[in-house]
């Protein structure tokens, strides 16, 4: 069954997601959070969910703020407001999309709840998930695991993309762009790999404190983020993913970094960091972290 589902939230804004729930009712649920310029009508979405739903659990993807390219946000009071997309999403009010998100589904009765990001949607449940902590949010106990689908070193990877030189111009660029009041202006083309306004720029390559934690090319970095997770934590990337090193050499360095005790990490093998042609083996790996 696939149903629509409108929900608010605290900072008065309203998203809506696709709900695919199996035929016998059921109280446990992925909430899938998609990544940069992405959104809930994807091939992937539909596969992984009919995978999820014959073992009885729901899977929930919805639009949040940062959907595709460019958007308004939809206020509750009518009102639009241009901050909306990822060329304008401020990305830490993602709490507001996953706390939501989450209020909803138990809302509906679902009380056994698996938080699932692919790419930048990683970086947005760890963050989230932080801070839903921090704050002793009290539907915490209701949060089962964590799936995390190509967690991607931002900042790594775009060192990497422009070269030092050409990144360190880039973000003095922007923080020109700040100067003269013109964040909501446009990134040169060939400063990131889709367009990107200032305000975005800075938020992922200076005022990142809060979400630069995915440093895997920092062999010092405890990764105190991803260790706040004690409870059972998903990693996977496709074997031609967004990643810098060779992924076996950055296994096994989380394998030593994190301490989560049931961590499950791996990569899957003749796929990208969309999984094409490898999702239903990825919702298997899924549904069997899930039931283990």
């Amino acid at each position: 069954m696939l149903e629509k589902v409108y929900f608010e939230l605290e900072d008065n804004v309203e998203l809506v997601g696709l709900l695919y729930a199996p035929e016998v009712k059921t109280d446990e649920v992925v909430i899938s959070i998609h990544g940069m310029q992405s959104n809930c009508l994807k091939r992937r979405s539909d596969i992984l969910a009919g995978i999820i739903n014959k073992a009885n659990i729901s899977y929930f993807e919805f639009d949040n703020r940062g959907a595709n390219l460019m958007c308004y946000t939809k206020k509750t009071d009518g009102t639009k407001v241009l901050n909306g997309g990822s060329v304008y999403e401020d990305v830490l009010e993602c709490y507001y999309d996953i706390k939501g998100a989450i209020d909803k589904m138990i809302s509906l009765g679902y009380a056994k709840i698996h938080l699932q990001g692919h790419s930048l949607g990683c970086t947005k449940i760890v963050y989230a998930y932080n801070k839903l902590k921090d704050e002793k949010y009290e539907n915490l106990d209701k949060i089962k695991s964590i799936i995390l689908l190509s967690l991607v070193d931002l900042v790594g990877i775009q060192k990497y993309d422009l070269g030092l030189e050409k990144y360190n111009e880039t973000l003095a660029f922007a923080i020109a762009k700040e100067k003269e009041n013109k964040t909501m202006e446009l990134m040169p083309f060939d400063s990131f790999d889709h367009p990107i306004s200032v305000k975005a720029y800075l938020r992922y390559f200076r005022d990142n404190e809060k979400i630069d934690f995915a440093k895997f090319s920092d062999a010092s970095y405890d990764f105190k983020e991803l260790n706040n997770i004690t409870i059972p934590l998903f990693l996977r990337w496709g074997e031609n993913d967004l990643v810098v090193q060779p992924l076996d050499e950055l296994i096994d360095l989380l394998k030593q970094k994190i301490h989560n005790k049931t961590l499950n990490i791996g990569y899957i093998k003749g796929t990208d960091h969309g999984y094409s042609g490898k999702e239903d083996i990825l919702g298997k790996e899924i549904v069997d972290f899930i039931q283990n």
